[in-house]
């Protein structure tokens, strides 16, 4: 069961890609799995106890999947992605949104909610959030999915 309505927001971030929808929502997913499945991500998810903390399920990535530290809990095709999860320190999800601007644009833009519970998730928000870590992160992540959305549809112009 779902519970990112009821996870207090962290933070949100945005950016604007040249590139069409259907485009954009397979940047998304690609990243997402490359980004969260590779062995640095897997090692932090082992360190604080993600669950869950192993990639299972369909690709692309589809309700159901997992990832090291993320269950993808809702995917509206080309509009929305919630990723949830938890480790021993806060629990926490992640949601993408894909939004049409105009002809070939769309604004992609990534929702974080979490709670940090006793005096360890205090300080896990403190060294994550507190010290700009997490937004230099997703706003990364953000840069990455638009580039690779751009050079796709750029690719299929040519």
């Amino acid at each position: 069961m779902s519970t990112t309505a009821q996870l207090p927001t962290v933070d949100e971030h945005e950016i604007t890609v040249a590139a069409p929808v259907d485009t954009v929502w397979r940047a998304v997913l690609d990243a997402l799995d490359r980004g969260f499945s590779g062995t640095g991500a897997a090692a932090y998810a082992r360190v604080v106890g993600c669950e869950p903390s192993t990639a299972s399920g369909p690709r692309p990535l589809a309700e159901g999947s997992t990832m090291p530290g993320f269950r993808v809990v809702g995917a509206d095709h080309g509009r929305r992605l919630t990723l949830e999860g938890r480790h021993r320190f806060s629990t926490y999800a992640l949601v993408f949104h894909v939004d049409p601007l105009d002809a070939g644009r769309c604004r992609v833009r990534a929702e974080s909610r979490a709670a940090f519970p006793g005096p360890a998730g205090a300080a896990y928000r403190l060294l994550v959030v507190g010290t700009g870590g997490h937004a230099v992160a997703v706003r990364r992540l953000l840069r990455g999915i638009g580039r690779r959305a751009e050079q796709q549809a750029g690719a299929a112009r040519a």
